[in-house]
């Protein structure tokens, strides 16, 4: 996994090697540290940061001018994935929110709304879907919330594959897959790479996510219970964004990892770049 953190380097590629992490810093004022593993040693890790974890399809684009860089984008309640993807925003990565596409499937004349009503009897209201009525079947249901993926979760992915192809007819190197769920629903094997947000403390998330008009201890233990701990979504992910630092901080992580991961893009060797 690649630690994302804040670092002044005093040259454009600086490298400092240890006995646990290789590290490398980019100009941009961002050290990536990526943990020696069984199959890559530390001189393939240092020499070529992240490169270990292209895919063949990204290996393939690398050559061939191919599809987007695809990161999914994922952490727990509370982290602060929204805020992240908004920082991705900002310095034009297109990103596609998850949330947001479940929430046009449920709206009127949406496709989720169909089939959902006909699982879930009561829960269209003026033709959309309506999420307490849902809430209440599915809540503390796993049945019934298997049973919800079951239809949604296709849906999602199709609009998935159509946001990429624009994406890639569009010569876009970077794309983001803001995916809540991400390694609850298996969609770590539809991207080139994780990153997971997080603060590294659960009683900040806990106050965060209990701080939000609407929200119950209940909801979020609820919430919490399908989803797989903060811990092992940082120990599975290539990298990781922290959100327990000061805004400018995380900024300047998010800038770092688009700068390694565009020069990655283009460049199958080494590369260091200006941001």
């Amino acid at each position: 996994m690649l630690l994302v953190s804040p670092h002044v380097a005093p040259s454009c590629l600086h490298r400092l090697k240890s006995s646990a992490l290789s590290t490398t810093s980019y100009c941009s004022g961002v050290t990536l540290r990526r943990k020696p593993t069984a199959s890559c040693s530390y001189k393939e890790i240092s020499c070529r940061p992240a490169r270990t974890i292209l895919s063949p399809k990204l290996e393939a684009n690398h050559t061939m001018g191919g599809d987007p860089f695809v990161l999914g984008l994922t952490g727990s309640i509370g982290m602060g994935k929204s805020a992240v993807a908004e920082l991705f925003r900002k310095i034009e990565v297109p990103v596609m929110d998850s949330d947001q596409v479940v929430h046009d499937l449920y709206a009127r004349g949406g496709a989720a709304v169909g089939p959902v009503g006909e699982a879930f009897p009561g829960v269209i209201i003026d033709e959309a879907i309506s999420r307490p009525e849902l809430g209440k079947c599915v809540l503390n249901n796993d049945a019934n919330m298997k049973r919800l993926e079951s239809i949604v979760h296709p849906l999602v992915a199709i609009e998935r594959q159509k946001f990429v192809s624009q994406m890639a007819s569009a010569h876009k190197k970077l794309v983001v897959l803001d995916i809540p769920l991400l390694y609850e629903t298996g969609s770590e094997t539809v991207v080139d790479a994780v990153a997971v947000v997080s603060t590294g403390d659960a009683d900040v998330q806990r106050q965060r996510v209990l701080a939000r008009p609407g929200m119950t201890a209940e909801k979020y233990e609820a919430i919490l219970a399908r989803q797989i701990p903060d811990e092992e979504k940082r120990r599975r992910a290539d990298y990781t964004i922290d959100t327990g630092c000061a805004l400018q901080e995380t900024e300047a992580m998010v800038a770092g990892l688009v700068q390694m991961l565009c020069a990655l893009r283009e460049e199958p060797a080494d590369v260091a770049v200006g941001f």
